[in-house]
C-alpha cells in the first residue's frame, strides 16, 4: 500500500503541472483585465498600468507562469486582489463548508440509496422494483440548482424548517445550513447508486454461493447483509467515486444558490471579479480533490475484496 500511495502521489505531478499550465493560459487567454475590473468607472490607462506594474502583469506570459509556480512550491497561494488577503487563509474558511456539504450529501444519498437498492433488488421484476427504478429517473433528470429552488420553496420558504441561504455562527447554526445543499447532492447522487446497486444486488442473489447459504438455513437478512451486499460494494464504491468527482464541480452553483461561503462561491467570486490567483488555486484545489477521490476509491477497493491489488 506504501508504494502504491507514493506512485499515485508521484503521478500527481504532471496532473498538478498541466491543471496549473492550462488554467493559467486559458485565464489569460480570456478577454478582460483584473485592474480595470477592479477600478470599475475610475479606470485610466494610468491606473490600469500601475496596477498590472504592481501585481506583475505587465511581465511576459512565460515569466509570469515561472513566478507563479515559483510561488506555488513554496506553499503560496498568491495574494486575492480582490479580497486583499492572501488566497492560502480565503480557500482554508472556504475548503471546510465545501467538504462538510458534500460529505453530508452522500450520507444522505448512501442511506437513501442502499434501503432502496435492497428493497428493489428483494423484488426484481414486481411493481416494488419498477417503481423504484422508475421514481429516481426524474431526480437524475433536474439540474441540481432546481432541485436545490425548489427544496428552499418548500422547507425554507413555505415550511420554515431551514434558513433560506447563509451559514451562520455556531456549529449546530453550520449543520442545520448543510441539510438544504445536502439534500440537493443527494437528490442527484441517489438515482444512480440505486440503478448500481440494485443491477448488482439482482446478480449476487442468483450466485452459487448465496444459493448455498440459504441452503444452510441461514436466515434472508443474514444472507442479504452478511454476504450479497458486500459483494456488491465495489462497483457501487466506483460510481460514488465519479460522482463525487462530478458533483464538485456542481458545488459552484450550488453554493451560490443557497448563499454558502465555499470554495465554488469563492471560484466564482474569482472569475467575475477577474481575480487570478483565486481562480487558479481553486482550479488547482478542485482537481487535487478528484484525484484523492479516486485513490480513496481504490483503497476502499482493497479493504472491501481481499482479492484486489492495488496498483494491479
Amino acid at each position: 500500500m506504501a508504494r502504491y500511495l507514493l506512485r499515485r502521489l508521484l503521478q500527481l505531478i504532471p496532473v498538478v503541472i498541466g491543471i496549473t499550465l492550462i488554467t493559467f493560459l486559458l485565464l489569460h487567454l480570456v478577454p478582460g483585465d483584473p485592474a480595470r475590473t477592479l477600478l470599475g468607472v475610475r479606470a485610466t490607462p494610468a491606473r490600469v498600468a500601475a496596477l498590472d506594474r504592481e501585481w506583475g502583469l505587465d511581465l511576459p506570459l512565460p515569466v509570469q507562469y515561472v513566478d507563479y509556480v515559483g510561488r506555488l512550491l513554496q506553499g503560496n497561494l498568491g495574494t486575492s486582489i480582490f479580497y486583499e488577503a492572501p488566497v492560502g487563509q480565503l480557500v482554508a474558511s472556504a475548503l471546510p463548508v465545501t467538504l462538510g456539504m458534500l460529505a453530508m450529501g452522500t450520507i444522505f444519498g448512501i442511506a437513501m440509496a442502499v434501503p432502496l437498492a435492497v428493497l428493489a433488488a428483494t423484488h426484481a421484476g414486481r411493481p416494488t422494483d419498477h417503481v423504484i427504478r422508475a421514481v429516481p429517473l426524474i431526480g437524475l433528470g433536474m439540474p441540481p440548482f432546481w432541485v436545490g429552488f425548489i427544496l428552499l420553496l418548500v422547507f425554507a420558504l413555505t415550511l420554515s424548517l431551514f434558513p433560506v441561504g447563509g451559514w451562520g455562527d455556531t456549529l449546530p447554526q453550520h449543520l442545520i445550513s448543510l441539510v438544504l445543499p445536502a439534500l440537493t447532492i443527494a437528490a442527484v447522487m441517489t438515482p444512480i447508486l440505486v440503478r448500481s446497486m440494485r443491477a448488482s444486488l439482482v446478480e449476487v442473489l442468483r450466485s452459487d454461493f448465496v444459493t448455498a447459504a440459504r441452503a444452510r438455513g441461514l436466515s434472508t437478512w443474514r444472507v442479504l447483509f452478511r454476504h450479497a451486499l458486500r459483494n456488491t460494494l465495489i462497483p457501487a464504491v466506483s460510481v460514488l467515486a465519479v460522482n463525487l468527482g462530478y458533483l464538485l464541480g456542481g458545488t459552484v452553483i450550488i453554493e451560490n444558490v443557497f448563499g454558502l461561503p465555499g470554495v465554488g462561491n469563492l471560484l466564482l467570486s474569482g472569475i467575475f471579479e477577474r481575480d487570478f490567483d483565486v481562480v487558479q488555486s481553486v482550479t488547482l484545489i478542485y482537481a487535487l480533490l478528484v484525484v484523492i477521490i479516486n485513490i480513496a476509491a481504490d483503497l476502499a477497493y482493497a479493504r472491501l475484496d481481499p482479492r484486489v491489488v492495488l496498483g494491479q
